[in-house]
């Protein structure tokens, strides 16, 4: 039972919603007016509020928003005759759990009502995230605490007391560029210019000119004499993302210059300077294009002087529950959202899927999430939707795991859903309890704490 309070000028949709809801159980409070609804919900305590936008004497969206103010728990719906789109807007704009048009189907604000007192109710029985867990607002931090990462953390100490050239090596939304500035912050160059260009976002013709800069009256078009990429970087770091799509007659041009630290630019005789770094970045294995004659093996031996491999998300699944308390924090500031708990169970569904696209899916997904999230609390359903939505994807990428990978996902993934209990999983999977040990060393799975 929910106490619910309806405002209303209409005398026949108070009594319609009130006999309604009071057959289901709730508790109702009614008002004719903003006035009085106002006094009502500051003195008592609602679950639900369900309110007309035009009201006799205030308007609701008024209302809403003094109510929203208030900070009190209550989920507020608003009912409106006027299907416009400009009002509805406002209404979710402004804190509204719900919009429903009249005339009101009874079905309709049944639902919106059971889902804001579920969602009421998992709120209440759900603890929030850690709260003596101090999370950065240092935008440029790395978060891990996997074997994997903690080496990674040790080779960027390493590289950035040097001004050597450093190739990263990982899949798409690994992170790449991440680790090339927090390299260059923890460089004795710091304050000198970080500088990213995509080789694969500028066409071929404009890439010498993009890089190299040009003169003045070089080619149509070019008025006036233009800064490459690499003169901007001046003696700090320039990040090359997507190296690999590099054509090759640009390639040799970027192997003479970091042979001499010397170019020109595009149009020009005079001869220019740099000591910048290169940290350059692929999702591919640029060793296998050199074979093919795609990468210049020169130019890759010049950029891998120090290599980082980036390691995949499935590689690294002790590290969802940080990176998703370290993303909750960073999307609740931009979006100026509070959602401070995970439903039970939203944890695992998260560690539990295939990140095909790695950290920076796992970030879009919370911050779809959250844009959604009705409450304080990230709830398995929503979850559950977003995930839906990505495996129906017409491509799964089967192909590329091997039947080894497929068997130790399977492994993890149940041990995760029977809460590691080695027994029960072992009958499950229809092998003997000494298989699935030798199996969980073979593969190096570890029990993930999600508490």
């Amino acid at each position: 039972m929910a106490r619910i309070l309806v405002i209303d000028d209409e005398p026949s949709i108070l009594e319609s919603l009130n006999m309604f809801l009071t057959e289901k159980g709730h508790q109702v409070f009614t008002a004719q007016t903003g006035a009085i609804g106002l006094a009502l919900f500051s003195k008592k305590s609602f679950q639900v509020v369900i309110m007309d936008i035009r009201l006799p004497d205030f308007n609701g969206l008024d209302i809403l928003q003094t109510m929203i103010k208030k900070k009190k728990t209550s989920k507020i719906i608003m009912i409106t005759a006027f299907q416009d789109m400009e009002t509805t807007i406002a209404a979710i704009k402004r804190g509204a759990f719900d919009y429903i048009h009249k005339p009101l189907d009874a079905d309709k604000i049944e639902k919106a009502v059971n889902r804001a007192i579920n969602i009421l109710e998992i709120d209440r029985e759900t603890p929030s995230l850690d709260p003596g867990k101090e999370i950065s607002d240092n935008p440029w931090v790395i978060i891990g605490r996997s074997e994997k990462m903690r080496r990674i953390f040790k080779m960027i100490g390493l590289v950035c007391t040097s001004h050597v050239n450093v190739l990263l090596q990982g899949e798409t939304g690994t992170g790449k560029e991440l680790i090339a500035r927090v390299i260059h912050l923890n460089s004795s160059f710091k304050d000198e210019p970080f500088v990213i260009f995509d080789c694969s976002a500028v066409v071929g013709n404009l890439l010498e000119s993009e890089l190299f800069g040009h003169k003045k009256g070089a080619f149509t078009g070019a008025d006036t004499t233009t800064r490459g990429k690499i003169e901007m970087a001046g003696n700090g770091t320039l990040f090359l993302d997507e190296i690999a799509q590099l054509p090759l007659s640009i390639q040799g041009t970027l192997l003479g210059f970091l042979q001499r630290r010397e170019f020109t630019r595009v149009g020009s005789s005079s001869t220019l300077k740099s000591r910048c770094r290169i940290i350059a970045a692929c999702n591919c294995d640029l060793t296998d294009r050199v074979n093919k004659g795609l990468f210049k093996e020169d130019l890759f031996y010049r950029l891998k002087v120090f290599m980082i491999e980036v390691p995949p998300l499935r590689q690294r699944l002790m590290d969802i529950p940080l990176l998703v308390e370290h993303f909750l924090s960073k999307i609740n500031r931009e979006l100026g959202t509070v959602v401070t708990k995970l439903q039970d169970g939203v944890m695992r569904m998260l560690v539990n899927h295939t990140w095909k696209g790695n950290v920076r899916e796992l970030e879009n997904t919370i911050a779809q999430a959250l844009v959604g999230c009705r409450g304080n609390v990230l709830l398995k359903d929503d979850i559950d939707k977003l995930l839906n939505i990505k495996n129906r994807s017409p491509r799964m990428g089967l192909e590329s795991y091997s039947l080894a990978h497929v068997e130790k996902e399977h492994i993890t993934r149940t041990l995760s859903h029977l809460q590691w209990n080695k027994t029960r999983t072992a009958r499950l999977l229809g092998i003997t309890l000494p298989t699935l040990r030798s199996k969980i060393r073979k593969y190096e799975i570890k029990q993930i704490d999600l508490s």
